[in-house]
């Protein structure tokens, strides 16, 4: 009864630790996701700023492309890479969190319940090490 117990409470263990990685890996992908975007903004501002401000252009908003001038598209622009700035902060906060989260985590509940673990010594996992 005490080894179905413990590998139960394995299985939750790993389990806790399987949603910690998942939940940062979803942050992380939306990360490079914003930070993709972001670039693309630089990259379309940097071609732009140096025309003509009643040269048109195009610009692609909800699936339509719509004629606009070079005047009206920057500032628009500038708004949605200040916007993305800040987004990409609050998940670069939002990942540090759930990074120190996880950290506590390891030391607190995993290595209280390892020791009671059979086989705890030998078991393969690592409070300390990199995953």
């Amino acid at each position: 009864m005490a080894s179905q117990l413990s590998a139960k409470r394995q299985q939750e263990l790993q389990t806790q630790y399987s949603n910690f990685k998942s939940n940062l890996q979803q942050i992380a992908q939306k990360i490079g996701d914003v930070e993709q975007e972001t670039e693309e903004h630089k990259l379309v501002l940097e071609t732009l700023e140096p025309l003509q401000k009643d040269r048109k252009c195009f610009r692609m908003i909800n699936g339509v492309l719509v004629e606009r001038t070079v005047a009206d598209v920057v500032p628009a622009l500038k708004t949605n890479s200040e916007g993305l700035k800040k987004v990409l902060d609050d998940l670069l906060k939002q990942y540090k969190i759930k990074q120190e989260e996880m950290e506590k985590w390891k030391v607190r509940d995993f290595h209280i319940h390892r020791e009671s673990l059979p086989g705890s010594k030998d078991c393969g996992w690592s409070v300390h090490g990199s995953y």
